[in-house]
C-alpha cells in the first residue's frame, strides 16, 4: 500500500472514529457511530461485516449488533450482490429522511404526553402547569414544521 493510501485510510478511519464520538454524545453507541462514518467513506460502498470489522476495529458480533441498530434506524441496509455469497452493508439511500421521520413521530409522542400530563393538572396553578406547558408547546411546533422541512428537502434532493 503506497504511503498516499495509507493516509487516505488513516484519515477516513479517524473521520469514522469522530463520527462515533458525536453519535456516542447524541446517545447512540459510538461503534453504530463508526460503522455509519466508515460506510459514508469507504471504497467500495459496500462491505462485509468482516470489512467493517477490520475498518474500525470491534469484533464481527459487535459489528452485527450495530448494524442491526442502523438498519432499524433505517441509515444502513444489507445487500446481496450478484455472485457473491457474502451480504453486504451499504448507506441506504434517503436514510436521513427516515431518520428524521421516526423523531417526528417520538415528538408526537412526547406532545400528546405532555397533553396528557396537562389534563393531570388542569387545576394546578398556572406555575405548575407552565414546564408542561413549554414543553407541548415546543413540542407541537416542530410537529408541524418537520413535515415541510422534509418535504423541501426531497424536493430540492430531486432537483440535484
Amino acid at each position: 500500500m503506497s504511503l498516499m493510501s495509507k493516509k487516505s485510510l488513516s484519515k477516513k478511519s479517524e473521520f469514522a472514529e469522530d463520527l462515533g464520538i458525536l453519535f456516542e454524545r447524541m446517545g447512540i453507541p459510538a461503534m453504530a457511530g463508526r460503522i455509519w462514518g466508515w460506510l459514508l467513506v469507504c471504497n467500495p460502498p459496500h462491505q462485509t461485516a468482516a470489512a467493517l470489522a477490520d475498518a474500525v476495529g470491534a469484533s464481527r458480533g459487535s459489528v452485527s449488533t450495530m448494524a442491526r441498530l442502523l438498519e432499524q434506524l433505517g441509515l444502513i441496509e444489507r445487500v446481496g450482490l450478484p455472485g457473491e455469497r457474502s451480504r453486504f452493508f451499504r448507506i441506504r439511500s434517503g436514510g436521513c429522511t427516515e431518520l428524521l421521520k421516526a423523531k417526528m413521530r417520538l415528538t408526537t409522542e412526547i406532545r400528546k404526553m405532555s397533553e396528557r400530563g396537562l389534563e393531570l393538572l388542569k387545576k394546578e396553578s398556572p406555575e405548575t402547569r407552565r414546564r408542561l406547558l413549554e414543553y407541548r408547546d415546543f413540542y407541537a411546533f416542530f410537529e408541524r414544521e418537520f413535515p415541510s422541512i422534509i418535504e423541501r428537502w426531497e424536493k430540492e434532493r430531486t432537483s440535484q
